[in-house]
Order: C-alpha cells, then sequence, then structure tokens
C-alpha cells in the first residue's frame, strides 16, 4: 500500500494506460479521480472495479481543453478526495497523417489536447500544492517525444513540449516541495494501434530488443513508483518504459 492516504487525479483514465494507472494507484491504497472525455461508460466500469475491489474512485467528465470544466473537476476532487498529492496528466490523442496532409483543426485537436490540457490541470491544481509544500506530478510523454517519428509529427510535438515543461517545472517547483517527472512510453498495445495489421506489429516487435509490444501495465508500475514516497528524490526525469527501443 505505497499510496496509502494520498489521493491522485488521472486525466484520460478510462482506458488504455490511464485505466491501468488510476487502478493501480487505487489498489496501493490512493483515492482516484478518474477522468474521462468521451469515454463515460468506460470510466464507470473502471470505478466499480475499483470499488469491488477495495479502493476508493470517482468519476468525472471533463475535456482538459477546456480550462472551466478542468477547474470543476479539481473542485470535485477536493470536496470529495481531499488534499490532492498526485496528478497524473495522461489525456491525448493521436493524428496519423504526413504533414503536408495534416489539417490545423488536428494539429489544434493534438497540440490542446496534450499541452494546453496539461497546463490547465496544472494551472488548477498547483495553487493547492504550492500552498501545502508537497505534490508529485507524473507527465505523459512518448518516446516520440525524444525521437520523433514519421506520420507523428503534431504528436512528436506535443510530447516533446511535455518533456520541456517537465524539466522546467521540476527546477521551478523543487523548492515548494513538488516533484514533476515524465515517463515516455514506447509502442505499448493501447487503442492507438489498432490500426496496425498483425503483420505490422510483429514487424515492430522485431526493432524491439524485447521482442514484445509493452502494455500498460509496464507503464502504471513506474507511476506507481514515482507516485510513492520510494521516489522522494527524483524529479525533472524523463524516464522511458520502451523494451530498449530507443
Amino acid at each position: 500500500m505505497r499510496l496509502k492516504g494520498k489521493t491522485a487525479i488521472v486525466t484520460g483514465a478510462s482506458r488504455g494506460i490511464g485505466r491501468a494507472m488510476a487502478y493501480k494507484m487505487a489498489m496501493e491504497g490512493a483515492r482516484v479521480l478518474v477522468n474521462y472525455n468521451k469515454s463515460r461508460d468506460e470510466a464507470i466500469d473502471l470505478v466499480h472495479e475499483i470499488r469491488n475491489k477495495g479502493g476508493y474512485a470517482i468519476a468525472f467528465g471533463a475535456d482538459v481543453r477546456d480550462r472551466k470544466m478542468v477547474r470543476e473537476m479539481v473542485k470535485v476532487a477536493r470536496v470529495n478526495l481531499g488534499k490532492i498529492d498526485i496528478v497524473v496528466n495522461n489525456a491525448g490523442v493521436a493524428c496519423y497523417a504526413l504533414f503536408t496532409d495534416m489539417t490545423d483543426d488536428q494539429w489544434r485537436e493534438v497540440i490542446d489536447t496534450h499541452v494546453t490540457g496539461t497546463y490547465n490541470v496544472l494551472k488548477e491544481v498547483l495553487p493547492y500544492m504550492v500552498s501545502e509544500k508537497a505534490g508529485c506530478i507524473i507527465n505523459i510523454s512518448s518516446i516520440w517525444g525524444i525521437s520523433g517519428a514519421a506520420m507523428e509529427v503534431a504528436y512528436s510535438a506535443a510530447k516533446g513540449a511535455i518533456i520541456a515543461m517537465t524539466k522546467a517545472l521540476a527546477k521551478e517547483l523543487g523548492p515548494s516541495g513538488i516533484r514533476v517527472n515524465a515517463i515516455a512510453p514506447g509502442i505499448i498495445k493501447t487503442d492507438m494501434l489498432n490500426d496496425f495489421s498483425d503483420d505490422e506489429l510483429k514487424e515492430i516487435c522485431l526493432n524491439i530488443p524485447a521482442k514484445r509490444l509493452g502494455n500498460p501495465d509496464d507503464v502504471a508500475n513506474l507511476a506507481v513508483y514515482l507516485a510513492s514516497d520510494q521516489a522522494r528524490y527524483i524529479t525533472g526525469q524523463i524516464l522511458t518504459v520502451d523494451g530498449g527501443y530507443l
């Protein structure tokens, strides 16, 4: 129970990596707000699963691009969970397209969800963390934010911005007792890979030293560690979970 007595907000937590992180944090004792945008049923199912296992969670629908919705989400978290100890900025979208074919709307959706969404959440949460002189922020980036990926220029740019934000905020917030780290997952088996055929996925695995795709639990295990007191001297780090891909 490494997170017993702590509270957490996990954005984009209804599916994939976000779901795994919210579930594992709850199983480690944290009281969790499961944020979702469109996948309400999946979020409610996760809350029921957590409660059936003896944990505590609530669901809240909010598009992180909307500052007013984020503000209301944070208020609900404080009323229902108490002091906010952990924030995981995971909400995101992907866009597979040649840069020359990408529309302005596609660009804005990716950048606004990842970058502005993270900004909105932190602007609403940090005043409370600073006043408490404590807190843990985990931003979910990607290996493409480090190396870049063809056909994913907007996604790579957004995830690269998350890395820069993480490093800068860690320096700025360290004196206030707040740790800021980022996880850069590699190729993880989630809905974002649904457009790839089995043959394409097998070919991808040939280039991964671990010879397999990652799974959401691989990322969630690291998130729990970073959120725990075991990682109390770790901040400003970008940790890859990629099976050696980079």
